[in-house]
Protein backbone atom coordinates (compact mmCIF):
# COMPACT_ATOMS: atom_id res chain seq x y z
CA UNK A 1 0.00 0.00 0.00
CA UNK A 2 1.32 3.50 -0.90
CA UNK A 3 1.88 6.27 1.52
CA UNK A 4 -1.34 7.72 2.55
CA UNK A 5 -0.66 10.35 4.49
CA UNK A 6 -2.25 12.76 1.90
CA UNK A 7 -5.66 11.00 2.97
CA UNK A 8 -5.61 11.52 6.76
CA UNK A 9 -4.62 15.66 6.99
CA UNK A 10 -6.76 17.58 8.54
CA UNK A 11 -9.36 19.83 7.08
CA UNK A 12 -11.30 22.85 8.01
CA UNK A 13 -13.39 25.12 5.84
CA UNK A 14 -16.22 27.73 7.79
CA UNK A 15 -17.50 26.20 10.57
CA UNK A 16 -16.13 22.74 9.69
CA UNK A 17 -13.36 20.69 10.77
CA UNK A 18 -12.45 17.24 9.50
CA UNK A 19 -9.61 14.80 11.18
CA UNK A 20 -8.81 13.33 7.66
CA UNK A 21 -10.20 13.92 3.81
CA UNK A 22 -11.98 10.60 3.33
CA UNK A 23 -15.99 11.25 3.25
CA UNK A 24 -18.67 8.80 3.43
CA UNK A 25 -20.22 8.80 0.04
CA UNK A 26 -23.98 9.02 -0.05
CA UNK A 27 -25.87 5.40 -1.14
CA UNK A 28 -29.85 4.92 -0.97
CA UNK A 29 -30.90 2.26 1.77
CA UNK A 30 -34.09 1.99 1.84
CA UNK A 31 -34.42 1.19 5.17
CA UNK A 32 -36.07 3.32 7.03
CA UNK A 33 -39.69 2.39 7.76
CA UNK A 34 -42.59 5.20 7.15
CA UNK A 35 -39.57 7.44 6.11
CA UNK A 36 -38.20 7.15 9.76
CA UNK A 37 -34.28 6.05 10.64
CA UNK A 38 -34.56 4.26 14.13
CA UNK A 39 -31.79 2.67 15.97
CA UNK A 40 -30.18 0.60 13.03
CA UNK A 41 -30.14 3.60 11.07
CA UNK A 42 -28.18 5.42 13.63
CA UNK A 43 -25.63 2.59 14.33
CA UNK A 44 -25.06 1.88 10.81
CA UNK A 45 -23.79 5.86 10.77
CA UNK A 46 -21.91 5.36 13.84
CA UNK A 47 -19.81 2.63 13.10
CA UNK A 48 -18.46 4.45 10.52
CA UNK A 49 -17.62 7.41 12.35
CA UNK A 50 -15.78 4.68 14.84
CA UNK A 51 -13.87 3.94 11.80
CA UNK A 52 -12.46 6.73 11.54
CA UNK A 53 -14.22 8.65 8.55
CA UNK A 54 -13.71 11.84 8.18
CA UNK A 55 -17.39 13.62 7.18
CA UNK A 56 -20.42 11.43 6.32
CA UNK A 57 -23.27 11.96 3.98
CA UNK A 58 -26.38 10.36 4.99
CA UNK A 59 -28.38 9.00 2.27
CA UNK A 60 -30.75 10.84 0.00
CA UNK A 61 -33.46 11.61 2.66
CA UNK A 62 -36.14 13.95 1.16
CA UNK A 63 -38.00 17.10 1.56
CA UNK A 64 -41.55 18.19 2.41
CA UNK A 65 -42.96 17.86 -1.26
CA UNK A 66 -45.80 15.27 -2.51
CA UNK A 67 -43.70 12.22 -4.38
CA UNK A 68 -40.64 13.65 -3.25
CA UNK A 69 -38.98 9.92 -2.95
CA UNK A 70 -39.46 7.00 -5.57
CA UNK A 71 -38.50 4.44 -2.88
CA UNK A 72 -40.70 3.83 0.46
CA UNK A 73 -37.76 3.51 2.67
CA UNK A 74 -36.40 6.41 1.92
CA UNK A 75 -35.98 8.45 5.15
CA UNK A 76 -37.73 12.14 5.01
CA UNK A 77 -36.02 14.88 6.45
CA UNK A 78 -39.23 16.62 7.84
CA UNK A 79 -41.74 15.93 10.45
CA UNK A 80 -41.35 15.71 14.13
CA UNK A 81 -40.63 11.61 13.88
CA UNK A 82 -37.83 11.43 11.65
CA UNK A 83 -36.10 14.54 12.14
CA UNK A 84 -36.10 12.68 15.91
CA UNK A 85 -34.54 9.85 13.76
CA UNK A 86 -32.11 12.31 12.58
CA UNK A 87 -30.93 13.83 15.80
CA UNK A 88 -30.07 10.32 17.11
CA UNK A 89 -28.14 9.56 14.26
CA UNK A 90 -25.98 12.74 14.82
CA UNK A 91 -25.48 12.66 18.16
CA UNK A 92 -24.33 9.00 18.00
CA UNK A 93 -21.55 10.38 15.38
CA UNK A 94 -20.14 13.19 17.20
CA UNK A 95 -19.98 10.70 20.09
CA UNK A 96 -17.71 9.04 18.04
CA UNK A 97 -15.39 11.70 16.73
CA UNK A 98 -17.05 11.53 13.37
CA UNK A 99 -18.75 14.73 11.51
CA UNK A 100 -21.74 14.54 9.27
CA UNK A 101 -24.35 16.59 6.50
CA UNK A 102 -27.20 15.08 5.57
CA UNK A 103 -28.11 14.80 1.71
CA UNK A 104 -31.08 16.41 0.94
CA UNK A 105 -33.33 15.55 -1.80
CA UNK A 106 -36.31 15.47 -4.35
CA UNK A 107 -35.89 12.31 -6.54
CA UNK A 108 -38.56 14.49 -9.15
CA UNK A 109 -40.26 11.73 -11.74
CA UNK A 110 -37.49 9.24 -11.59
CA UNK A 111 -38.43 5.90 -10.87
CA UNK A 112 -36.97 3.91 -7.91
CA UNK A 113 -38.20 0.32 -9.26
CA UNK A 114 -42.28 -0.88 -9.84
CA UNK A 115 -43.76 1.21 -6.14
CA UNK A 116 -45.66 4.45 -6.73
CA UNK A 117 -46.00 7.54 -4.76
CA UNK A 118 -49.45 8.08 -4.22
CA UNK A 119 -49.19 11.46 -5.91
CA UNK A 120 -48.47 12.01 -9.19
CA UNK A 121 -44.65 12.35 -9.65
CA UNK A 122 -43.22 16.00 -10.64
CA UNK A 123 -40.43 17.76 -12.77
CA UNK A 124 -39.47 20.44 -15.21
CA UNK A 125 -41.43 19.00 -18.44
CA UNK A 126 -43.06 16.27 -16.90
CA UNK A 127 -40.18 14.12 -18.58
CA UNK A 128 -38.17 10.89 -16.95
CA UNK A 129 -35.75 11.68 -19.78
CA UNK A 130 -35.45 12.55 -22.99
CA UNK A 131 -38.92 12.00 -25.11
CA UNK A 132 -39.89 9.41 -22.07
CA UNK A 133 -43.42 11.72 -20.59
CA UNK A 134 -43.36 10.96 -16.70
CA UNK A 135 -46.33 12.34 -14.14
CA UNK A 136 -46.84 16.20 -14.54
CA UNK A 137 -45.13 19.79 -15.44
CA UNK A 138 -43.97 21.75 -12.25
CA UNK A 139 -46.09 25.03 -11.61
CA UNK A 140 -44.66 28.30 -10.65
CA UNK A 141 -46.18 27.88 -7.36
CA UNK A 142 -44.95 23.84 -7.21
CA UNK A 143 -41.80 26.09 -7.92
CA UNK A 144 -41.64 28.24 -5.35
CA UNK A 145 -42.29 25.72 -2.81
CA UNK A 146 -40.28 23.51 -3.38
CA UNK A 147 -37.52 25.86 -2.95
CA UNK A 148 -39.03 26.81 0.32
CA UNK A 149 -39.50 22.83 0.93
CA UNK A 150 -35.31 22.33 0.58
CA UNK A 151 -34.63 25.52 2.45
CA UNK A 152 -36.45 24.41 5.54
CA UNK A 153 -35.02 21.02 5.46
CA UNK A 154 -31.71 23.09 5.50
CA UNK A 155 -32.55 24.84 8.51
CA UNK A 156 -33.65 21.92 10.41
CA UNK A 157 -30.48 20.78 9.79
CA UNK A 158 -28.51 23.14 11.13
CA UNK A 159 -30.90 23.07 14.49
CA UNK A 160 -30.19 19.51 14.73
CA UNK A 161 -26.90 19.99 15.03
CA UNK A 162 -25.43 18.61 11.70
CA UNK A 163 -21.64 19.97 10.73
CA UNK A 164 -22.93 20.52 7.07
CA UNK A 165 -25.94 20.15 4.27
CA UNK A 166 -25.60 18.44 1.14
CA UNK A 167 -28.12 19.06 -1.61
CA UNK A 168 -28.47 16.16 -4.00
CA UNK A 169 -28.13 17.88 -8.18
CA UNK A 170 -27.06 15.20 -9.59
CA UNK A 171 -27.89 11.92 -11.30
CA UNK A 172 -31.10 12.43 -13.10
CA UNK A 173 -32.71 13.54 -9.92
CA UNK A 174 -34.72 16.75 -9.81
CA UNK A 175 -32.41 19.61 -9.90
CA UNK A 176 -30.64 17.62 -12.23
CA UNK A 177 -33.45 17.58 -14.54
CA UNK A 178 -33.56 21.30 -14.70
CA UNK A 179 -29.81 21.57 -15.70
CA UNK A 180 -30.38 18.33 -18.34
CA UNK A 181 -31.56 19.83 -22.02
CA UNK A 182 -33.61 16.63 -22.53
CA UNK A 183 -35.80 16.81 -19.27
CA UNK A 184 -36.00 20.82 -19.35
CA UNK A 185 -37.88 21.64 -22.04
CA UNK A 186 -39.57 24.90 -20.70
CA UNK A 187 -39.94 28.55 -21.97
CA UNK A 188 -40.10 30.44 -19.12
CA UNK A 189 -37.08 31.66 -16.64
CA UNK A 190 -36.41 28.38 -15.67
CA UNK A 191 -35.77 26.43 -18.92
CA UNK A 192 -33.39 27.87 -21.78
CA UNK A 193 -31.03 26.81 -24.29
CA UNK A 194 -27.83 27.38 -22.21
CA UNK A 195 -26.50 25.24 -18.89
CA UNK A 196 -26.08 28.72 -17.40
CA UNK A 197 -29.91 29.39 -17.99
CA UNK A 198 -31.02 26.24 -16.73
CA UNK A 199 -29.12 26.40 -13.78
CA UNK A 200 -31.67 29.09 -12.33
CA UNK A 201 -33.70 26.44 -10.24
CA UNK A 202 -30.50 25.56 -8.76
CA UNK A 203 -29.27 28.50 -8.04
CA UNK A 204 -32.20 29.77 -6.69
CA UNK A 205 -32.41 26.46 -4.22
CA UNK A 206 -29.13 27.30 -3.08
CA UNK A 207 -29.97 30.97 -2.37
CA UNK A 208 -32.84 30.27 -0.05
CA UNK A 209 -30.91 27.07 1.54
CA UNK A 210 -27.97 29.99 2.76
CA UNK A 211 -30.29 32.60 3.42
CA UNK A 212 -31.75 29.73 5.66
CA UNK A 213 -28.18 28.20 7.41
CA UNK A 214 -26.41 31.40 8.08
CA UNK A 215 -22.64 32.40 6.16
CA UNK A 216 -20.91 29.84 8.14
CA UNK A 217 -22.19 26.04 7.74
CA UNK A 218 -21.11 24.71 4.78
CA UNK A 219 -22.88 23.70 1.87
CA UNK A 220 -22.14 21.15 -0.41
CA UNK A 221 -23.55 20.51 -4.04
CA UNK A 222 -23.79 16.91 -5.45
CA UNK A 223 -23.53 17.47 -9.39
CA UNK A 224 -22.70 14.82 -12.44
CA UNK A 225 -22.58 14.79 -15.66
CA UNK A 226 -23.78 11.46 -16.18
CA UNK A 227 -27.55 10.38 -15.43
CA UNK A 228 -29.16 7.21 -14.79
CA UNK A 229 -31.51 7.37 -17.66
CA UNK A 230 -28.38 8.18 -19.62
CA UNK A 231 -24.12 7.30 -18.24
CA UNK A 232 -22.99 9.05 -21.33
CA UNK A 233 -25.03 12.37 -20.97
CA UNK A 234 -22.63 15.36 -20.34
CA UNK A 235 -24.14 18.87 -19.61
CA UNK A 236 -20.79 20.56 -19.92
CA UNK A 237 -18.53 19.71 -23.39
CA UNK A 238 -15.96 22.03 -22.60
CA UNK A 239 -14.29 24.12 -19.90
CA UNK A 240 -16.36 26.84 -20.64
CA UNK A 241 -19.77 24.97 -20.45
CA UNK A 242 -18.60 23.92 -16.92
CA UNK A 243 -17.97 27.36 -15.70
CA UNK A 244 -21.29 28.43 -16.99
CA UNK A 245 -22.93 25.81 -15.42
CA UNK A 246 -21.08 25.34 -12.07
CA UNK A 247 -19.97 29.18 -11.15
CA UNK A 248 -23.09 30.66 -10.50
CA UNK A 249 -24.08 28.42 -8.03
CA UNK A 250 -20.58 28.96 -6.19
CA UNK A 251 -21.63 32.43 -5.97
CA UNK A 252 -25.34 31.52 -5.20
CA UNK A 253 -23.49 29.96 -1.96
CA UNK A 254 -22.34 26.54 -2.69
CA UNK A 255 -18.79 25.84 -0.98
CA UNK A 256 -18.54 22.39 -1.67
CA UNK A 257 -18.97 20.89 -4.87
CA UNK A 258 -19.34 16.96 -4.78
CA UNK A 259 -18.55 16.03 -8.52
CA UNK A 260 -19.68 12.75 -9.33
CA UNK A 261 -18.02 10.29 -11.76
CA UNK A 262 -18.80 6.61 -12.15
CA UNK A 263 -14.81 6.39 -12.45
CA UNK A 264 -12.77 9.12 -10.09
CA UNK A 265 -9.84 8.32 -12.38
CA UNK A 266 -11.29 9.01 -15.91
CA UNK A 267 -9.94 12.38 -16.83
CA UNK A 268 -12.94 15.00 -17.93
CA UNK A 269 -11.45 16.59 -20.74
CA UNK A 270 -8.37 14.57 -22.05
CA UNK A 271 -8.41 16.05 -25.38
CA UNK A 272 -7.22 18.93 -23.58
CA UNK A 273 -4.65 17.35 -20.73
CA UNK A 274 -4.75 13.63 -21.75
CA UNK A 275 -5.45 10.50 -20.24
CA UNK A 276 -3.95 11.38 -16.89
CA UNK A 277 -5.44 14.58 -16.69
CA UNK A 278 -7.75 16.87 -14.08
CA UNK A 279 -11.11 14.25 -13.50
CA UNK A 280 -14.28 16.13 -12.88
CA UNK A 281 -13.26 17.15 -9.90
CA UNK A 282 -9.93 18.59 -10.54
CA UNK A 283 -11.66 21.18 -13.49
CA UNK A 284 -14.53 21.91 -10.93
CA UNK A 285 -11.76 23.25 -8.23
CA UNK A 286 -9.68 24.86 -11.05
CA UNK A 287 -12.49 26.67 -12.67
CA UNK A 288 -14.53 28.19 -9.84
CA UNK A 289 -12.18 28.33 -6.76
CA UNK A 290 -14.95 26.43 -4.57
CA UNK A 291 -13.52 23.07 -2.68
CA UNK A 292 -14.30 19.81 -4.25
CA UNK A 293 -15.08 16.07 -3.43
CA UNK A 294 -14.15 13.05 -6.04
CA UNK A 295 -16.06 10.28 -5.60
CA UNK A 296 -16.45 6.99 -7.79
CA UNK A 297 -15.63 3.48 -7.45
CA UNK A 298 -12.92 4.26 -4.82
CA UNK A 299 -10.74 1.44 -3.77
CA UNK A 300 -12.38 -1.43 -5.95
CA UNK A 301 -12.48 -2.52 -9.68
CA UNK A 302 -15.00 -3.88 -11.40
CA UNK A 303 -18.54 -2.85 -11.63
CA UNK A 304 -19.61 0.51 -10.62
CA UNK A 305 -22.41 1.22 -8.45
CA UNK A 306 -25.70 0.83 -10.09
CA UNK A 307 -24.65 -2.32 -11.82
CA UNK A 308 -23.89 -3.93 -8.42
CA UNK A 309 -27.54 -3.31 -7.82
CA UNK A 310 -28.23 -5.89 -10.15
CA UNK A 311 -25.81 -8.43 -8.17
CA UNK A 312 -22.15 -7.33 -9.50
CA UNK A 313 -19.08 -7.42 -7.76
CA UNK A 314 -16.13 -5.74 -7.34
CA UNK A 315 -12.47 -6.27 -6.26
CA UNK A 316 -10.18 -3.89 -4.19
CA UNK A 317 -7.55 -2.11 -5.88
CA UNK A 318 -4.48 -0.30 -5.14
CA UNK A 319 -4.50 3.77 -4.50
CA UNK A 320 -1.90 4.70 -5.73
CA UNK A 321 -3.87 6.70 -8.56
CA UNK A 322 -5.50 8.26 -6.04
CA UNK A 323 -3.04 9.24 -3.41
CA UNK A 324 -0.97 10.98 -6.63
CA UNK A 325 -4.01 13.16 -7.05
CA UNK A 326 -4.64 13.96 -3.46
CA UNK A 327 -1.08 14.94 -3.10
CA UNK A 328 -1.02 17.23 -5.80
CA UNK A 329 -4.39 18.76 -4.56
CA UNK A 330 -6.18 18.00 -7.44
CA UNK A 331 -9.39 17.73 -5.14
CA UNK A 332 -9.91 18.32 -1.48
CA UNK A 333 -11.77 15.38 -0.03
CA UNK A 334 -12.81 11.72 -1.08
CA UNK A 335 -15.40 10.00 -0.91
CA UNK A 336 -15.36 6.19 -0.29
CA UNK A 337 -18.72 4.60 -0.98
CA UNK A 338 -18.93 0.30 -1.65
CA UNK A 339 -16.02 -0.13 0.29
CA UNK A 340 -16.96 1.68 3.23
CA UNK A 341 -20.10 -0.48 2.58
CA UNK A 342 -18.57 -3.62 2.58
CA UNK A 343 -16.21 -2.61 5.40
CA UNK A 344 -16.81 0.21 8.18
CA UNK A 345 -13.40 0.53 9.07
CA UNK A 346 -11.97 0.64 5.90
CA UNK A 347 -10.64 4.73 6.74
CA UNK A 348 -8.57 2.83 9.77
CA UNK A 349 -7.61 0.17 8.06
CA UNK A 350 -5.68 2.39 5.04
CA UNK A 351 -4.54 4.52 7.67
CA UNK A 352 -3.09 1.44 9.35
CA UNK A 353 -1.36 0.54 6.17
CA UNK A 354 -3.41 -2.59 6.88
CA UNK A 355 -4.28 -3.47 2.79
CA UNK A 356 -4.57 -7.13 2.88
CA UNK A 357 -7.39 -6.55 6.09
CA UNK A 358 -9.65 -4.39 3.38
CA UNK A 359 -12.72 -6.77 2.41
CA UNK A 360 -14.23 -6.76 -1.26
CA UNK A 361 -17.45 -5.36 -2.14
CA UNK A 362 -20.37 -8.13 -2.01
CA UNK A 363 -23.61 -6.70 -3.28
CA UNK A 364 -24.83 -8.73 -0.12
CA UNK A 365 -24.31 -5.65 1.55
CA UNK A 366 -26.77 -3.59 -0.24
CA UNK A 367 -29.44 -5.47 1.76
CA UNK A 368 -28.52 -4.61 5.33
CA UNK A 369 -27.24 -2.12 7.52
CA UNK A 370 -24.17 -3.58 8.82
Amino acid sequence: MPQTDSLFRPFALKSLRLRNRIVMAPMTRGMAPEGIPGAPNAAYYRRRAEGEVGLILSEGTVIDRPASRNLPGIPFFHGDAALGGWKAVIDGVHAAGGAMGPQIWHTGSTRGGDWEPEAPVESPSALLGPDTPRGREMSEEDIADTIAAFARAAAEAKALGFDLVELHGAHGYLIDQFFWPGTNLREDRWGGATIRERSRFAAEVVAAVRAAVGPELPLSLRVSQWKQQDYKARLAETPEEMTDWLLPLVEAGVDILHCSQRRFWEPEFPELDGEEGLNFAGWAKKLTGAATISVGSVGLSGADFLASFGGAAAQKTALDGLVRRMEAEEFDLIAVGRALLADPDWAAKVKAGNEAALADFSPAALAELA
